[in-house]
């Protein structure tokens, strides 16, 4: 049960028996399955490239499961539905049943002791109340719980490359055994209108904050690695001809840097408040339970 009042400043107070804390899929999932209202301060949406399995029945979501075949040199991969696709039901279904009071007005939360504070960039937006919070991480909240400080932390490090000349192939994963460069996703262009033939790339690593600031493991040289893996592989750019002795000509590739990303990877935080929960379950796990879960939005499932 939840009740809201409103304070003498016009301030919002939210007064919840039990609230979930944090926006990945696992969290969504959770807050969906179990009816519970969530709080964050930044939507953590699937990366694209993230998949179910290619069994999962979204059928009660009233998606399709869009199973699919990656193509790579290692043979082709089954995958199922791209797993932003699920979060992105879910959290309209969660907001559209009043479950996402703040939606994403809310940069900062913190616990001062008895409430969250949640906050935008200018002023307090509202207080929460709370006798159970289930936690599953956020970018912004603090007071919650406590997290061991690494020596060499690890971050997710993502490199949008756009392809000038030499886009247009079938594969859509290459995978090498390093850190840099680790998997190297290929997929048709946003830069272009409609279902286009080439393909951008996005080149995906796990670096320690010393390499972020190393030029070795720059943009750069991550679009060096992955055209040099390419031609490893037998890729090769547009066909230019023949040579004087008869044998076949390509041109170069020629690419773009579109940008980078980075977020650091999840620690294993311990709550500090007797009141605060950090589940012990997989995004894997509840969306075996989807059916069931979903037997309480079938009036809003029913009009998509």
């Amino acid at each position: 049960m939840a009740t809201v009042r409103l304070a003498t400043s016009a301030k919002m107070i939210h007064e919840y028996e039990e609230i979930v804390i944090g926006s990945n899929l696992t969290a969504v999932l959770y807050a969906f399955t179990n009816k519970l209202p969530i709080f964050y301060t930044r939507p953590q949406r699937p990366f694209r490239f993230d998949y179910c399995d290619s069994e999962l029945d979204l059928s009660p979501l009233h998606l399709e499961s869009e199973a699919r075949e990656l193509i790579t040199h290692k043979g082709n991969i089954k995958v199922g539905a791209s797993e932003a696709l699920i979060w992105d039901r879910l959290m309209f279904l969660i907001a559209l049943s009043g479950r996402a009071p703040l939606s994403n007005l809310c940069e900062s939360i913190r616990h001062n002791g008895e409430n969250l504070i949640c906050a935008n960039e200018y002023s307090k937006i509202a207080s929460v109340k709370f006798e159970q919070a289930y936690y599953f991480g956020d970018l912004n909240c603090v007071g919650l719980v406590g997290e061991k400080a690494l020596a060499n932390p690890r971050y997710m490090c993502y490199d949008w490359i756009a392809f000038n000349r030499g886009g247009k192939h079938e594969i859509d994963l290459i995978e090498t055994p390093d850190n840099f460069a680790k998997q190297m996703w290929f997929y048709p262009t946003d830069r272009v209108d409609g279902n286009s033939p080439v393909k951008d790339a996005c080149v995906v690593s796990t670096l320690t904050k010393e390499q972020l600031l190393d030029f070795d493991y720059s943009q750069t040289m991550a679009r060096f690695k992955m055209i040099a893996e390419m031609r490893d592989r037998g890729m090769r750019g547009p066909f230019n001809g023949y040579s004087p002795t008869g044998n076949p000509k390509y041109y170069n590739f020629r690419t773009a840097i579109i940008g980078r990303e980075t977020s650091k990877k999840p620690t294993h935080p311990r709550p500090t408040l007797a009141s605060v929960e950090i589940p012990q379950v997989t995004h894997e796990d509840l969306l075996q339970d989807l059916p069931a879960a979903c037997v309480g939005y079938h009036r809003l499932l029913e009009r998509l």
